[in-house]
């Protein structure tokens, strides 16, 4: 089996990143890697009569990106793996629909970019694909009205929230001996510390990024060191200090490789209080500023692990705790395999 430890996949043809791309709103673009976005938005409806429309159509823009930069078509494309933060996975399915792809839609909530590409590496590497597009999608105003209150009223945010990021990153997989290569997956379980706060994803996700993380290092014997950067996504400042409080606990110590995503995207200026959160803002983060990193070798070798709240908002109205989740995928820049 190409398995090893309990829930760590290796990759032995090394799915390799042959194409990607990533655009965000203007807000996020405002923030601390607007430099390393391929483009960034400057009307966050794109020209659609409502804000589901333009997360559709925005990730839809961001998968022909990705493709186009693989210096494919999409008559390429052996499947297409996305999700989103929609209701049944409306803006996935439908941006599926208009790019005529072969799909797999998958639900991780904000891990739906680490478990897209656990998805789409295992089919490179077993060689049912030759090219799979791996994406995600959040916009800020569609989740906004689906989990928590329409903008239109005004709602006062308070201090543990996290503000939902308007953007979409997506990865092309292929083969070859080039290219930033994926080498492992660990597939997260579902932990529940029954956080009841939707206010506080933070502090509900980190848990899972705990068990997670955890695992990985279990699986393979090694150090959080071994690792150039580990990079969860997206717990923000307050789940970040869990993390690290969890991690020590066990005598596992995260220093300087560290990073969350969520902590990174916005300048302390943008008052987004515990900072960046939702589908997009991992996928966005690393389809630029991490694998640009990876190709030019200031990053040998990363951890990246996103976590996702697997509530809905029929869950939260009928008081049930938020149960949560975490993947990992491990990346080597080409050099390095």
């Amino acid at each position: 089996m190409n398995k090893i430890g309990n829930a760590t996949m290796v990759f032995e043809n090394a799915p390799r990143v042959i194409g990607n791309y990533s655009i965000v709103g203007d807000k996020e673009g405002a923030g601390n890697f607007g430099q390393y976005f391929d483009e960034i938005l400057d009307d966050d409806t794109l020209g659609e009569r409502t804000y589901e429309k333009a997360e559709c159509k925005l990730l839809e823009q961001c998968v022909r990106g990705a493709i186009d930069n693989a210096k494919l078509s999409p008559l390429d494309i052996d499947c297409v793996v996305c999700g989103d933060l929609m209701n049944q996975i409306t803006s996935s399915s439908f941006a599926a629909r208009s790019l005529n792809i072969p799909y797999i839609g998958v639900f991780g909530a904000c891990s739906t970019m680490a478990e897209s590409l656990a998805v789409g590496a295992s089919l490179v590497n077993a060689h049912y694909a030759n090219y799979v597009a791996c994406a995600t999608v959040s916009h800020f105003s569609s989740a906004e009205k689906q989990f928590r209150y329409p903008l239109e009223l005004g709602t006062q945010r308070p201090p543990t929230s996290q503000w939902t990021t308007t953007g979409s990153g997506a990865t092309v997989l292929g083969h070859g001996d080039k290219g930033v290569a994926i080498t492992h997956a660990t597939i997260g379980k579902v932990v529940d510390w029954n956080v009841t706060d939707v206010n506080n994803m933070g502090g509900a996700m980190a848990p899972a990024a705990f068990d997670t993380i955890y695992q990985h290092l279990q699986d393979l014997s090694i150090g959080p060191d071994y690792y150039d950067l580990i990079l969860t996504g997206d717990l923000g400042k307050l789940g970040s200090e869990v993390l690290i409080d969890l991690m020590e606990n066990k005598g596992i110590h995260l220093s300087s490789n560290y990073s969350d995503c969520g902590q990174m995207m916005f300048k302390n200026n943008q008052k987004t209080f515990m900072g960046a959160s939702g589908c997009g803002c991992c996928a966005s983060v690393l389809n630029s500023y991490v694998l640009q990193r990876l190709r030019n070798k200031s990053l040998k070798n990363v951890l990246f692990v996103a976590t996702g709240a697997l509530l809905s908002p029929l869950t939260c109205q009928q008081g049930e705790s938020i149960p949560c989740i975490a993947h990992a995928v491990s990346l080597k820049g080409e050099d390095y395999v």
